[in-house]
């Protein structure tokens, strides 16, 4: 899960850029990055760290042009913090390319070998997206007529990098000279979002992650990036799309309305919060089948993701609903957070008791899921310290019991709670009274009743069933070993920031 943005406008980009990555923060928070073009002449500027923290005024200054990216990191494949590894990503052959990129590639390793084999193209980090933007360049090399590059050809350029990539990928790219290029994998799993602003200058154009980023920057969203579609926009602001895949397949992400993105999001033609609120809904139906009503005194939800689906079923059942716990918000997303120690520790940082709330109290926690289970079993003990009586624990989600390998860090059976445990093993764990999940069905049935288009998902989270039709046992066993053998390090060269200012002229 990361943040990404492309803008073509008609003034200079990068407080538009900066902007809206401030919007973005929340799908990634190692490390942040901008990339203006002007003319043929990039300009970059990216570091480890928080959006805020990475740009100052003289960075900002920098970064001229009227057409750029913007990415917010959040680590799945290739080392935390190795700042070599934050995006964008430059290749200078055979056309300049900056490329930003959300999700992750299931066959990375069949691709680098390929790209020293084959391509001959040389790869400098273990990023997967860096590997992603050689693919591009090669395929638009082969497109080009000679050194010159038209629709048509990026769009085959697209179309050969949908044959050779698999697993999940959102883009966004600038093509030296040319213009701003978008694409999404053929089974939509990332989302994407584009939408125009029209100034006495010209239509200006705008591709993100959430539609939240259109919102707050003044844009008018026009429509979800189809899966295996590409858009392009033309330095002359002439936009042009085309479905670039052989069978495009609408498989989104189901944790994208679970857990990742902001509530006043629409992916899909879905809005997030409707769904949450649904989830609310099924989910007080299963409550009440497994925990008598007149046992619960109060419901809490967990702030922030929860709280639509703790209303919704503290509303359903007839019981109090409550703001029992404080939210720290210059702390980060705890499930994000890179290292099993760094996220314990950040969540009596990040969350506070209102006494009141809980003392002699029969409690319901409302959390959006449980994955390691380490948040979940700090609360019921903040929970229990502030006086509460018993404490039973409702996820709106199903039990996580697979790796995700399509851009969530939840890589290793090992370290997910719900793996090898039944229900009241898992409650026992957390140190819950009871313990209530959500149904798979009727957590696709909270965002199918909102859309008749939404036939399918990823949900390989919870069902184990990846879409892809690539990922086998070896393939989840090579992960896990990578990842207990410390694959995720960290880099050592104090979090220096980068600035990149090169003339890129195509040939």
């Amino acid at each position: 899960m990361c943040g990404i943005l492309g803008v073509v406008a008609t003034s200079p980009v990068n407080q538009l850029l900066y902007d809206g990555l401030m919007v973005l923060q929340h799908r990634g928070q190692d490390a942040a990055g901008i990339a203006t073009a002007e003319g043929n002449t990039f300009h970059m500027h990216k570091g480890p760290g928080l959006v805020r923290d990475v740009f100052r005024t003289r960075n900002m200054r920098a970064l001229p042009g009227n057409v750029g990216i913007g990415h917010v990191r959040y680590p799945t494949a290739g080392s935390a913090y190795n700042f070599a590894e934050a995006q964008p990503f430059y290749v200078n052959s055979p056309f300049g390319i900056v490329l930003g990129h959300n999700g992750n590639l299931t066959n990375t390793q069949q691709l680098q070998e390929e790209m020293f084999r084959l391509d001959r193209r040389h790869i400098n980090t273990n990023s997967d997206s860096e590997v992603l933007l050689n693919v591009l360049a090669h395929e638009l090399q082969s497109c080009a007529h000679g050194f010159e590059l038209d629709v048509d050809s990026i769009f085959q350029a697209v179309a050969g990098v949908h044959r050779r990539c698999r697993g999940a990928y959102a883009v966004v790219a600038i093509i030296a000279g040319y213009g701003l290029l978008a694409f999404r994998d053929p089974h939509g799993i990332r989302p994407m979002v584009y939408g125009s602003n029209e100034t006495p200058e010209g239509t200006e154009y705008l591709v993100s992650s959430e539609s939240v980023a259109l919102d707050t920057l003044g844009f008018t969203v026009e429509r979800d990036v189809e899966p295996g579609e590409a858009i392009f926009i033309g330095l002359d602001h002439q936009l042009h799309t085309r479905q670039c895949a052989q069978q495009p397949v609408y498989s989104p992400c189901i944790f994208e309305y679970v857990y990742l993105a902001r509530p006043d999001s629409v992916i899909d033609g879905v809005s997030v919060y409707e769904t949450r609120l649904r989830m609310g809904e099924h989910l007080a139906d299963k409550v009440a089948k497994n925990i008598p009503i007149s046992e619960i005194d109060v419901v809490v939800p967990i702030p922030d993701s929860s709280r639509p689906s703790a209303m919704q079923l503290a509303q359903k059942l007839g019981i109090p609903y409550r703001e029992g716990f404080v939210k720290n918000r210059y702390i980060g997303r705890t499930f994000i957070m890179p290292g099993q120690s760094t996220r314990k520790k950040s969540v009596r940082q990040k969350l506070n008791t209102v006494g009141e709330e809980f003392r002699g109290k029969r409690v319901l926690l409302v959390d959006d899921s449980i994955v390691r289970g380490t948040t979940s079993r700090e609360i019921v003990e903040m929970a229990r310290a502030a006086g509460a009586l018993k404490v039973y624990f409702a996820s709106a989600a199903p039990p996580v019991r697979f790796p995700n390998v399509y851009g969530i860090d939840m890589p290793t059976r090992g370290e997910l709670i719900a793996t090898g445990r039944s229900d009241e093993e898992i409650a026992a764990e957390i140190g819950a009274d009871a313990l209530v999940y959500q149904d798979l069905d009727a957590l696709k049935a909270s965002v199918r009743e909102l859309s008749d288009r939404m036939s399918s998902f990823d949900a390989s989270c919870f069902d184990g069933c990846y879409i892809t039709g690539d990922i086998s046992p070896e393939y989840l066993d090579e992960i896990e070993a990578a990842r207990n053998g410390g694959s995720k390090t960290t880099s050592e060269d104090g979090g220096a920031s980068q600035q990149m200012h090169l003339n890129l002229m195509s040939e």
